[in-house]
């Protein structure tokens, strides 16, 4: 078994393998830092190279915090059951992931975000790593695995239409076969009848 699969092992069961005490600290360090914080190297590196990562100049490592739970809904105050007021059980059709990488692209206009993967969560915050590309930088453009970031505007803003992991699970796209024929090519040349 190789060096990642022992390191994704452990992640797997973070309650047995990490001690408490060491995951409570690292949670209180990240909550006093920034929303975004640049972090030299992936926490995760094994997640991180399963998305995509690679040490080297022209990627950037961001760890952003975003809130946890369903979709916050006021109580609505109509003459109706209280079993329609639609306000606990509600989820949004974006991921937390989603958002995580949407915000963080916005935070970084000049980079696109490549993958992102999860790192942590406490009571009230979800933790992720984004991984972003810098397209204009020399050493991404001589890079034949990424080169294509740089290849023409069809490249730009990548976490707003999805074209990421959690996106395309957002999407849809990773469901296959019957039932899924109204997903592709999108759910919008499909009149949104695939979801």
């Amino acid at each position: 078994m190789g060096l990642h699969k022992h390191i994704s092992e452990i992640w797997k069961q973070p309650k047995i393998s990490i001690p408490a005490r060491y995951r409570t600290e690292r949670m209180a360090g990240w909550r006093r830092d920034p929303v975004f914080q640049r972090i030299e190297k992936p926490t995760r590196i094994d997640a991180a190279r399963r998305v995509g990562y690679k040490a080297k100049q022209g990627i950037v490592v961001v760890r952003t915090r975003v809130r946890r739970g369903g979709l916050r809904k006021g109580k609505i105050h109509m003459k109706r059951k209280p079993s329609k007021a639609g306000i606990k059980k509600i989820t949004m059709a974006k991921s937390i992931q989603r958002m995580a990488e949407e915000r963080t692209a916005r935070r970084y206009p000049n980079l696109e975000v490549l993958n992102s993967y999860w790192v942590g969560e406490d009571g009230k915050n979800k933790f992720y790593e984004v991984i972003l590309i810098d397209p204009s930088h020399p050493v991404i453009k001589s890079d034949d695995k990424l080169n294509w970031v740089s290849n023409g505007s069809s490249h730009r803003g990548r976490a707003f239409r999805g074209k990421t992991s959690a996106g395309k699970r957002g999407r849809g796209l990773f469901n296959k076969g019957k039932g899924a024929e109204k997903l592709r090519p999108s759910l919008k040349a499909n009149k949104n009848r695939g979801k």
